[in-house]
């Protein structure tokens, strides 16, 4: 994308639903205005690396080559990333570096993808990226992981820079999206763009050329929240009304309290009955194609930090998965 393009769509922002109209252009990073997202159109990324944890067809054997961006434009009260999404750690970057970066990953450790997580309040830099990605030869499958919460404006503009998306569908309850993410229209607006999505891309496609490894198409997440087994079912039976058995879904099972909640019951990790109950109406709703990550020990001990959670203030937020 042309540099004018790219400064146009940060003027009066409407890059996520929030619309939040502020001019997030600016000389430099501490002194441009910031939107919802509490980001300004310079990039700041918080860690640039492989990642092991990712669901299988995403992570292979050599991990996903993620991008995690600062900044959020949803920020859920107990977001497992909040030392990015909420306090805003990481460091600007340039768009020249953010590249120089991915193709240093991409060599390093032979990612199987170029995974952009969280990047929607960064469309424009990430589109103008893989442009360049591409024109560098890079064939990875690009991969745009994101919270559901997106425009379908937004996503028709991504659909010629994206080949899957891994989307969230976190509430099916407006009042509960109102009161843990400030959202209540979050269940017609993720709704809407996961039709998009599925429209662009179609369900999750495995390629035969690498066994298990995702090259194009849609992966629904659903994390269950404790005390919130409703709302889960009923995200569950939403989606499988709207898109049928078919539709590839992940059941994410790693809460963590990770910051100090206002409402109690999230105050907690989840409890293998309440998992059980949600695991089991998915079967019997009949999906198809189903991720489970089932509580391992590390969720159930009160504690033991659980190995999905990052430490974004480590050099490797991820070194658990390895331990």
């Amino acid at each position: 994308m042309l540099k004018t393009q790219i400064k146009k769509l940060f003027e009066n922002c409407n890059l996520c639903p929030r619309s939040c109209g502020v001019n997030r252009n600016g000389e430099t990073y501490e002194e441009s205005p910031k939107g919802y997202c509490r980001q300004s159109s310079t990039m700041k990324v918080a860690y640039i690396g492989p990642h092991m944890g990712e669901e299988p067809p995403i992570t292979g054997q050599k991990g996903a080559g993620t991008v995690f961006f600062t900044g959020c434009s949803l920020r859920c009260c107990y977001c497992q990333n909040y030392q990015i999404s909420h306090r805003g750690l990481g460091q600007p970057i340039t768009p020249e570096d953010l590249v120089g970066r991915i193709i240093n990953m991409i060599k390093s450790y032979g990612v199987h993808n170029v995974s952009f997580v969280t990047p929607d309040h960064f469309f424009p830099h990430v589109f103008d990226a893989v442009d360049k990605l591409r024109k560098k030869g890079c064939r990875l499958p690009i991969v745009m992981n994101v919270s559901g919460y997106q425009s379908v404006e937004l996503l028709k503009l991504a659909e010629n820079y994206t080949d899957i998306y891994l989307p969230d569908f976190k509430y099916s309850d407006s009042v509960l999206a109102g009161r843990l993410s400030s959202c209540q229209d979050y269940p017609e607006i993720a709704l809407s763009a996961l039709e998009e999505m599925l429209r662009q891309k179609g369900f999750l496609k495995i390629s035969n050329a690498s066994p298990g490894i995702a090259t194009k198409g849609v992966l629904v997440r659903h994390l269950i929240l404790p005390g919130h087994v409703e709302n889960s079912c009923d995200a569950l039976t939403m989606l499988f009304v709207e898109f049928g058995s078919k539709l590839p879904l992940s059941l994410m099972s790693q809460y963590y309290p990770a910051i100090l909640q206002k409402f109690p019951e999230l105050n907690r990790r989840i409890r293998r009955d309440e998992f059980g109950k949600v695991l089991d109406h998915a079967k019997d709703l009949g999906f198809e194609t189903l991720f489970v990550q089932y509580p391992d020990q590390g969720l159930v001990d009160p504690n033991k930090r659980p190995r999905f959670l990052p430490d974004f203030s480590s050099p490797n937020p991820f070194s658990q998965e390895l331990s």
